[in-house]
């Protein structure tokens, strides 16, 4: 008996009132409406079967809620940091190199782990990275605009990866042990 082939997600665009909405339709059950950027256009993820007409109603309910997103958005350390000078990039590197190898010092014996190079970069989509296979650190000077607590938790997220890989159950079960409020920290990021 042949396979049954998945439908292939449909893109488009809709304009409601001036405002661009890309839409994703695909096999889900449920809408979800995302504001990623303050100038950028809405994203709508529908099922396939959802008509044009809902989900111009839909944005338009939900207009004061994306024009709101919009506005804090703006405000955010994120957008800041996307109009940076060379001078606060350099500020920033200088604020988060300071910190981090204090907490490399203090997390490696809790943790059992080793860091064998850290770097600093200023990265559009990734807080911290990690190779395993070299033990070498990488994190983004980005962290500097935001608490202290969100620094330490992407040194403690790295250093995890030293202990596991990927991100599935045995990492968040590392975290949850090393840090348990980790969640609440990663919010602050968001």
């Amino acid at each position: 008996m042949p396979r049954r082939q998945r439908r292939q997600p449909q893109m488009s665009t809709l304009w409601v009132d001036g405002l661009e909405v890309q839409v994703t339709r695909k096999a889900i059950r449920n809408i979800h409406l995302r504001v990623k950027t303050a100038e950028g256009p809405v994203e709508v993820s529908a099922p396939f079967d959802t008509s044009d007409r809902y989900l111009s109603a839909l944005v338009q309910e939900r207009r004061q809620w994306i024009e709101e997103r919009r506005v804090d958005l703006a405000a955010s350390p994120m957008a800041r940091a996307n109009k940076a000078t060379k001078e606060e990039l350099a500020q920033w590197k200088a604020v988060v190199s300071a910190c981090v190898p204090a907490l490399i010092e203090v997390w490696e014996p809790i943790m059992g782990v080793k860091a064998q190079s850290v770097v600093y970069r200023n990265m559009t989509s990734r807080w911290g990275s990690c190779q395993p296979e070299t033990g070498r650190i990488c994190i983004n000077v980005r962290l500097a605009l935001y608490p202290p607590e969100c620094l330490e938790y992407v040194v403690v997220h790295e250093l995890c990866h030293l202990i596991e890989r990927g991100h599935g159950p045995r990492f968040k079960q590392a975290m949850d042990r090393f840090m348990p409020d980790w969640r609440e920290r990663r919010a602050k990021l968001r």
